[in-house]
């Protein structure tokens, strides 16, 4: 039995307010192609499928392609909601669906959907545990403590029916101890949404989504493949792939990694202003491609920006390294921090993705918005 896992597809995201959407099509067209050469026999969609719980029109229908080419291709898809996701909203369809193939979790009620699939060597249990918090747990099972992630996921686990006779794969969306992170996901203060490999330790292969960088945690066979494509600059030096998995007799499971080439990468240049113009003439750099710059220019290049991206058009964020931001960093701390006022440290941070500071209206609309949210923590 064969499959491809797939996850955190985050289809209609934008990156510092840069659609990715033609690439994510791009990208989609080069998997179903790799599904079609590879003859796999089912697709793992380890959640956020979606970039947001409300995705735009453009979004759904590219989702919505691709999984009807692969229902064309009588290729099965397995697909379990993640944390970006509206597990409500994904589920819509769901038992039409299966009839073409198409399996997608429902909203978690206790029970965790179970396809059964039959090669040469027997049965093959794929089981869609989407994303769960504790809370959602302790609404189901209200006679359990469930404090943590570790004990939600733990329990939802323990009330699955697995056979150990048989195969088993666990499709699933969290965050498991040890797994290296990127600047592109979510982040719980402190590890809260950790979850231990061991809970896990009934299933042939696990099949995870929520990191975006392909590793293992514990076993080879706990994976996570990581998303298509880069969604920050922190993801600029991996190489992007879908994973290939064959599941012959019951604890033999071979991985393969298949690369994926996008559109456009996602880079890092440095330099100064001149040699970074030049580099694009000398090196034959592809400047279509996503780049972050950094200048280590003294002096700040009037209206850099605009002058740049007559040669990167793509040029996503601008920065400086001299003695001036230097000297910046060195003096900012926790005490500047909390001496700053709610609307400058937004309007920093704005300035940091956007590399221009906020206008007057959008100003306005910041601090309208800070005041509503602190008279209602008033009135909590």
């Amino acid at each position: 039995m064969k499959f491809m896992h797939l996850s955190d597809l985050h289809i209609g995201k934008r990156v510092n307010e840069f659609s990715m959407l033609e690439d994510q099509k791009y990208i989609l067209a080069q998997i179903l192609s790799l599904a079609e050469e590879e003859h796999v026999d089912g697709v793992l969609l380890a959640g956020d499928l979606y970039d947001k719980p409300v995705p735009p029109a453009e979004a759904v229908q590219l989702l919505d392609s691709f999984l009807t080419r692969l229902a064309r291709m009588d290729v099965p898809v397995f697909a379990v909601s993640g944390n970006h996701d509206s597990a409500e909203r994904l589920a819509f369809g769901a038992q039409l669906l299966s009839s073409r193939g198409v399996h997608l979790s429902p909203v978690y009620d206790g029970t965790v959907e179970t396809v059964s699939l039959t090669d040469d060597f027997g049965e093959v249990q794929v089981h869609l545990l989407p994303f769960v918090k504790p809370a959602v747990i302790r609404h189901v099972f209200e006679e359990e403590e469930i404090r943590s992630y570790q004990d939600a996921v733990k329990a939802a686990v323990s009330h699955m029916e697995i056979n150990p006779e048989v195969r088993n794969v666990l499709i699933a969306h969290q965050f498991v101890t040890g797994a290296v992170r990127c600047e592109s996901e979510d982040v719980l203060v402190g590890g809260l949404d950790n979850v231990d490999a061991s809970v896990f330790e009934h299933f042939d292969y696990v099949a995870l989504g929520h990191i975006h960088s392909p590793q293992h945690v514990g076993r080879e066979t706990i994976r996570y493949c990581g998303t298509p494509l880069k969604y920050s600059f922190s993801e600029s030096g991996q190489d992007k792939s879908v994973t290939v998995l064959e599941m012959k007799a019951k604890g033999n499971v071979e991985i393969r990694k298949l690369p994926l080439m996008p559109l456009r990468d996602m880079r890092k240049i440095r330099g100064s202003y001149l040699e970074v113009t030049a580099r694009s003439f000398y090196e034959g750099t592809n400047t279509e491609d996503y780049v972050q710059i950094t200048l280590t220019d003294e002096e700040d290049v009037p209206d850099g920006l605009q002058k740049l991206r007559v040669i990167y058009p793509n040029l996503m964020r601008l920065e400086y390294d001299n003695k001036r931001t230097r000297n910046s960093r060195d003096v900012s701390g926790a005490d500047s921090v909390e001496q700053k006022s709610e609307l400058e440290l937004f309007g920093e941070f704005y300035e940091l993705q956007n590399n221009q500071p906020m206008n007057e209206k959008q100003e306005a609309f910041v601090r309208d918005l800070i005041q509503d949210i602190q008279e209602k923590r008033g009135r909590i």
